[in-house]
């Protein structure tokens, strides 16, 4: 038995145990310690696969003389683990050994200066790709773009981007990227409209980048459009991204029809896109077809079992809810800090108090899970919906962290639901004064005023909103026709049907008159 057949041997290998087997016999063979680096290498990267890092280094530690190859494998194996900063040291100890970087180094070096957005560092590699010359290898770019957009530097993401000799798909999906993780969603669409060549990643990346910026309606039409120049298939994000936009506004048709394309292209073996049809069905009103996916899925993880819990609480089905998460923990399967918050959210919708109110003490002991201020939240919002406020009040003032608007807005809604006007006006202050531009307050408390006849207080609450220059936000709503939704904005003079709605609207109108 040779180097190359123990390769071989490691292409093929699915398992821990004959990954161990295979580099037992290398070591016995002596064939680690001979001068090619290619087999210790594959050896490292393959126990990075199979989800073994420490076994790993091990094997790096091992070896005599690592070569740049050697040093990169250790490197991807860090940056494939979420360790970047180790990552990062690791590059640091190649150069000072006197290694040379190249290409591939300095590109995972930039990686990890990117995601612990260290741009110090990030510069300090960039001055090294001008020394070494490595300015001309496109990957070397694109990892620039990446490492200045993911630190904010977007102006010098641009200027990278335009000095580039060759510049890729990659290249300006890079830069699409950048833009949208700064937050510059119509930067991001410009330069979408000027790419020379797309690919499934760069629509991916577009259609992502529109339904995370919480325009949904922009990002189903992209994908309309996606389908119907019909060059590239959208992949596993795309369908994920589009199913999320559909949730959002309630696509029901259009979430249907993708999961069509779902069932006819394999994807509905792939856990996360059955997790993402879950959440559609469940926020478009079909519970039943979201808890039909649930059972006929052959796989299941803990984003699973939450979204089918989130589904059910969003139901008024708290019990079920209960039940769903009593089958979650006899699989074996440990919540995470979502699904406690999904239980909590059930347990709110359905008054189950007792119930919450366990689950919440038991969080740490149980499932070893500290609570946090989404936690602290749903239990105000529990105790608030069963008309218990003081317990409500009392808790927020005996919480670890200081409460913010979130919970306050959920103790003026019970507040206002159970008639506590003295509190709601205490709830509303203190949302003023953590969120001074929040108009929905100022006209909750201008009602509570006006219906106590507190003309004077009605009249300060104006005029503050007047001099904070606060204006009242359009009210919006989406209506979905033939698998296209429109959107509808309160005094919408811009939809494109705006003169022939009204006519329909004036006839009815009309009608209606008649009938009275």
């Amino acid at each position: 038995m040779n180097t190359q057949t123990l390769y071989f041997l490691l292409q093929k290998c699915g398992s821990l145990e004959k990954l161990k087997r295979i580099h037992g016999k290398a070591v016995t063979l002596g064939l680690l310690c001979s001068k090619g680096q290619h087999l210790p290498c594959k050896l490292l990267d393959t126990y990075t696969k199979l989800g073994s890092p420490v076994d790993a280094q091990k094997v790096f530690n091992h070896i005599q003389n690592p070569d740049i190859v050697s040093w990169t494998c250790l490197i991807s194996l860090y940056l494939h683990t979420s360790q970047p900063y180790k990552a990062f040291s690791i590059f640091s100890h190649l150069f000072h050994s006197g290694l040379r970087p190249d290409s591939f180094c300095v590109v995972g070096a930039l990686s990890a200066c990117g995601h612990t957005k260290d741009l110090s560092n990030g510069k300090i590699v960039h001055g090294m790709v001008f020394r070494f010359e490595l300015g001309s290898d496109p990957l070397v770019g694109n990892a620039l773009i990446d490492m200045y957009s993911r630190g904010g530097a977007i102006q010098v993401a641009c200027s990278v981007f335009k000095t580039m000799e060759t510049k890729d798909v990659s290249s300006w999906t890079s830069l699409l990227n950048g833009f949208i993780k700064c937050n510059y969603i119509e930067s991001a669409r410009h330069v979408f409209d000027e790419m020379p060549l797309r690919n499934s990643v760069s629509w991916t990346a577009m259609i992502s980048g529109y339904v995370q910026g919480d325009v949904p309606i922009a990002g189903l039409q992209l994908f309309q459009e996606m389908r119907a120049e019909g060059k590239d298939w959208p992949t596993v994000i795309t369908i994920v991204s589009v199913l999320s936009a559909c949730a959002d506004v309630g696509a029901f048709d259009l979430g249907s029809s993708v999961h069509g394309y779902v069932n006819k292209t394999n994807l509905d073996l792939d856990v996360t896109v059955n997790n993402a049809l879950m959440d559609m069905y469940a926020k478009s009103g079909a519970l039943v077809l979201a808890q039909k996916i649930f059972h006929e899925m052959l796989k299941r993880d803990v984003f699973s079992w939450t979204t089918m819990i989130s589904g059910l609480a969003l139901h008024g089905r708290g019990r079920h809810a209960l039940e769903v998460f009593s089958d979650m923990s006899n699989s074996g399967i440990m919540p995470n800090e979502v699904t406690i918050l999904s239980v909590l959210s059930a347990c709110g919708h359905a008054g189950l108090v007792v119930e919450g109110q366990s689950l919440f003490q038991k969080m740490v002991q149980c499932h070893g899970i500290k609570p946090k201020i989404q936690h602290y939240g749903c239990m105000v919002d529990l105790l608030g919906r069963a008309g218990l406020l003081r317990e409500a009040k009392g808790l927020i003032e005996h919480m670890p962290m200081k409460a913010d608007s979130v919970i306050w807005r959920s103790l003026l809604s019970a507040c206002l639901v159970h008639r506590n006007l003295a509190m709601a006006e205490k709830a509303g202050k203190m949302i003023i004064e953590l969120e001074p531009d929040d108009d929905g307050v100022y006209i909750l408390l201008w009602n509570i005023y006006c219906s106590e006849n507190r003309w004077e207080d009605a009249l300060k609450t104006r005029k503050a909103m007047r001099d904070r220059r606060v204006k009242k936000k359009p009210g919006c709503s989406w209506v979905e026709l033939n698998s296209v939704v429109h959107e509808f904005l309160a005094v919408d003079s811009v939809h494109s049907l705006r003169a022939d709605i009204h006519c329909v609207l004036e006839a009815i109108t009309e009608q209606m008159k008649d009938l009275y």
